[in-house]
Protein backbone atom coordinates (compact mmCIF):
# COMPACT_ATOMS: atom_id res chain seq x y z
CA UNK A 1 0.00 0.00 0.00
CA UNK A 2 1.50 3.56 -0.98
CA UNK A 3 1.75 6.25 1.64
CA UNK A 4 -0.83 9.43 1.64
CA UNK A 5 1.86 12.29 1.64
CA UNK A 6 0.55 15.56 2.99
CA UNK A 7 2.29 18.39 0.95
CA UNK A 8 2.03 21.86 0.97
CA UNK A 9 3.45 25.70 1.49
CA UNK A 10 2.96 27.24 4.80
CA UNK A 11 4.01 30.29 6.19
CA UNK A 12 5.85 31.36 9.88
CA UNK A 13 2.28 32.32 11.26
CA UNK A 14 0.35 29.10 9.49
CA UNK A 15 -1.23 30.79 6.88
CA UNK A 16 -1.46 27.99 3.82
CA UNK A 17 -2.81 30.71 1.22
CA UNK A 18 -0.76 30.13 -2.14
CA UNK A 19 0.16 33.81 -2.90
CA UNK A 20 1.99 34.11 0.25
CA UNK A 21 4.85 31.73 -0.09
CA UNK A 22 8.40 32.38 -2.39
CA UNK A 23 7.54 30.99 -5.95
CA UNK A 24 10.89 30.15 -6.95
CA UNK A 25 13.04 28.16 -9.12
CA UNK A 26 14.03 25.57 -6.37
CA UNK A 27 10.60 25.51 -4.73
CA UNK A 28 9.31 24.46 -7.66
CA UNK A 29 11.78 21.90 -8.71
CA UNK A 30 11.39 20.44 -5.07
CA UNK A 31 7.64 19.37 -5.61
CA UNK A 32 8.21 18.67 -8.50
CA UNK A 33 10.81 15.67 -7.05
CA UNK A 34 8.02 15.56 -4.50
CA UNK A 35 5.22 14.28 -7.25
CA UNK A 36 7.63 12.29 -9.20
CA UNK A 37 8.07 10.12 -6.10
CA UNK A 38 4.25 10.00 -6.14
CA UNK A 39 1.66 7.53 -8.37
CA UNK A 40 -0.80 10.45 -7.84
CA UNK A 41 -2.11 13.41 -6.90
CA UNK A 42 -5.37 13.87 -4.61
CA UNK A 43 -7.07 17.18 -4.00
CA UNK A 44 -10.44 19.20 -2.83
CA UNK A 45 -12.23 20.61 -5.56
CA UNK A 46 -11.53 23.78 -4.84
CA UNK A 47 -8.01 23.04 -5.08
CA UNK A 48 -8.10 20.99 -8.37
CA UNK A 49 -9.76 24.95 -9.54
CA UNK A 50 -7.08 26.52 -8.51
CA UNK A 51 -4.62 24.33 -10.51
CA UNK A 52 -6.67 23.48 -13.42
CA UNK A 53 -6.79 27.32 -14.07
CA UNK A 54 -3.32 27.90 -14.05
CA UNK A 55 -1.05 24.71 -14.91
CA UNK A 56 -2.26 23.62 -18.10
CA UNK A 57 -1.03 27.15 -19.56
CA UNK A 58 1.86 27.14 -18.06
CA UNK A 59 2.30 23.61 -19.78
CA UNK A 60 1.84 24.88 -22.99
CA UNK A 61 3.59 28.23 -22.19
CA UNK A 62 7.15 28.11 -24.04
CA UNK A 63 8.26 31.30 -22.17
CA UNK A 64 7.19 30.23 -18.88
CA UNK A 65 10.73 29.37 -16.57
CA UNK A 66 11.88 25.79 -16.99
CA UNK A 67 10.83 25.21 -13.36
CA UNK A 68 7.20 26.00 -13.49
CA UNK A 69 7.13 24.72 -17.22
CA UNK A 70 8.61 21.46 -15.53
CA UNK A 71 6.27 20.81 -13.12
CA UNK A 72 3.20 21.79 -15.15
CA UNK A 73 3.98 19.32 -17.96
CA UNK A 74 4.59 16.56 -14.99
CA UNK A 75 1.38 17.18 -13.62
CA UNK A 76 -0.68 17.10 -16.63
CA UNK A 77 0.54 13.57 -17.68
CA UNK A 78 -0.05 12.49 -13.38
CA UNK A 79 -3.46 10.88 -12.20
CA UNK A 80 -5.21 13.30 -10.63
CA UNK A 81 -8.04 12.69 -8.38
CA UNK A 82 -10.65 14.84 -6.69
CA UNK A 83 -13.32 14.57 -4.02
CA UNK A 84 -16.06 16.76 -4.49
CA UNK A 85 -19.75 16.92 -3.49
CA UNK A 86 -20.77 19.33 -6.34
CA UNK A 87 -18.73 18.98 -9.50
CA UNK A 88 -18.64 15.12 -11.46
CA UNK A 89 -17.61 16.83 -14.59
CA UNK A 90 -13.05 17.08 -14.51
CA UNK A 91 -11.95 17.79 -18.59
CA UNK A 92 -8.17 18.42 -17.34
CA UNK A 93 -6.02 15.48 -18.58
CA UNK A 94 -5.81 12.39 -16.68
CA UNK A 95 -8.13 13.49 -13.76
CA UNK A 96 -10.34 11.69 -12.09
CA UNK A 97 -14.02 11.79 -9.34
CA UNK A 98 -13.23 9.87 -6.16
CA UNK A 99 -16.62 8.62 -5.03
CA UNK A 100 -17.78 7.45 -2.06
CA UNK A 101 -17.10 7.19 1.16
CA UNK A 102 -14.11 9.07 1.90
CA UNK A 103 -12.00 6.64 3.81
CA UNK A 104 -13.11 3.63 1.87
CA UNK A 105 -12.02 6.05 -1.38
CA UNK A 106 -8.47 7.09 -0.14
CA UNK A 107 -7.60 3.67 1.77
CA UNK A 108 -8.67 2.06 -1.83
CA UNK A 109 -6.77 4.65 -4.23
CA UNK A 110 -3.28 3.99 -1.40
CA UNK A 111 -3.81 0.50 -2.16
CA UNK A 112 -3.98 0.66 -5.99
CA UNK A 113 -1.07 3.28 -5.64
CA UNK A 114 1.95 1.96 -4.71
CA UNK A 115 4.43 4.92 -5.13
CA UNK A 116 1.96 6.63 -3.18
CA UNK A 117 -0.38 9.55 -2.94
CA UNK A 118 0.74 13.52 -2.98
CA UNK A 119 -2.55 15.48 -1.35
CA UNK A 120 -2.17 19.05 -1.28
CA UNK A 121 -5.51 20.66 -0.53
CA UNK A 122 -5.88 22.14 3.41
CA UNK A 123 -9.92 21.49 3.72
CA UNK A 124 -9.45 18.15 2.24
CA UNK A 125 -6.19 17.29 3.81
CA UNK A 126 -7.94 18.24 7.40
CA UNK A 127 -10.45 15.48 6.58
CA UNK A 128 -8.11 12.81 5.74
CA UNK A 129 -6.42 13.82 9.25
CA UNK A 130 -9.87 13.37 11.16
CA UNK A 131 -9.37 10.11 9.39
CA UNK A 132 -6.03 8.89 10.52
CA UNK A 133 -5.55 8.38 6.77
CA UNK A 134 -2.39 10.78 6.47
CA UNK A 135 0.96 8.82 6.68
CA UNK A 136 3.69 11.68 5.75
CA UNK A 137 3.89 15.43 5.87
CA UNK A 138 6.22 17.66 3.70
CA UNK A 139 5.73 21.15 4.94
CA UNK A 140 7.86 24.16 3.22
CA UNK A 141 7.88 26.65 5.40
CA UNK A 142 8.34 30.36 3.80
CA UNK A 143 9.84 33.14 6.07
CA UNK A 144 6.49 35.19 5.91
CA UNK A 145 4.82 36.63 8.14
CA UNK A 146 1.16 36.30 6.14
CA UNK A 147 -0.98 38.32 8.74
CA UNK A 148 -3.94 36.06 7.87
CA UNK A 149 -5.43 32.38 6.80
CA UNK A 150 -6.49 29.84 6.12
CA UNK A 151 -4.16 27.91 8.53
CA UNK A 152 -3.59 24.21 8.50
CA UNK A 153 -5.55 21.68 9.98
CA UNK A 154 -8.48 24.37 11.31
CA UNK A 155 -10.85 22.63 13.55
CA UNK A 156 -8.47 19.22 14.89
CA UNK A 157 -10.03 17.59 17.54
CA UNK A 158 -7.28 16.73 19.17
CA UNK A 159 -3.07 17.18 18.70
CA UNK A 160 -1.00 14.82 16.40
CA UNK A 161 2.40 13.59 17.15
CA UNK A 162 4.71 13.63 14.55
CA UNK A 163 8.79 12.40 14.03
CA UNK A 164 10.54 14.50 12.16
CA UNK A 165 12.64 12.53 9.14
CA UNK A 166 14.34 15.59 7.85
CA UNK A 167 15.42 19.04 7.12
CA UNK A 168 16.46 21.11 4.11
CA UNK A 169 17.49 24.95 3.68
CA UNK A 170 16.39 26.46 0.46
CA UNK A 171 18.13 29.27 -0.61
CA UNK A 172 15.05 31.71 -0.62
CA UNK A 173 15.14 30.87 3.54
CA UNK A 174 12.17 28.53 3.15
CA UNK A 175 12.86 25.39 5.30
CA UNK A 176 11.72 22.25 3.97
CA UNK A 177 10.70 19.70 6.52
CA UNK A 178 9.38 15.85 6.32
CA UNK A 179 7.69 14.64 8.87
CA UNK A 180 5.95 10.97 9.75
CA UNK A 181 2.93 10.35 12.12
CA UNK A 182 4.30 9.28 15.10
CA UNK A 183 2.78 5.66 16.52
CA UNK A 184 1.96 5.28 20.01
Amino acid sequence: MGLLTFGLNVTLDGCCDHREGIADDELHDYFTQLMDAAGAMLWGRVTYELMESAWPAVARDENAPRAMREWARKLEAKPKYVVSASRRDFPWNNTFRLEGDLREAVTQLKEKTPQGVLVGSPTLSTALERLGLIDEYRLVVHPVFAGHGPTLFQGLETSRRLELVSTKLLKSGQVAMHYRRKEG
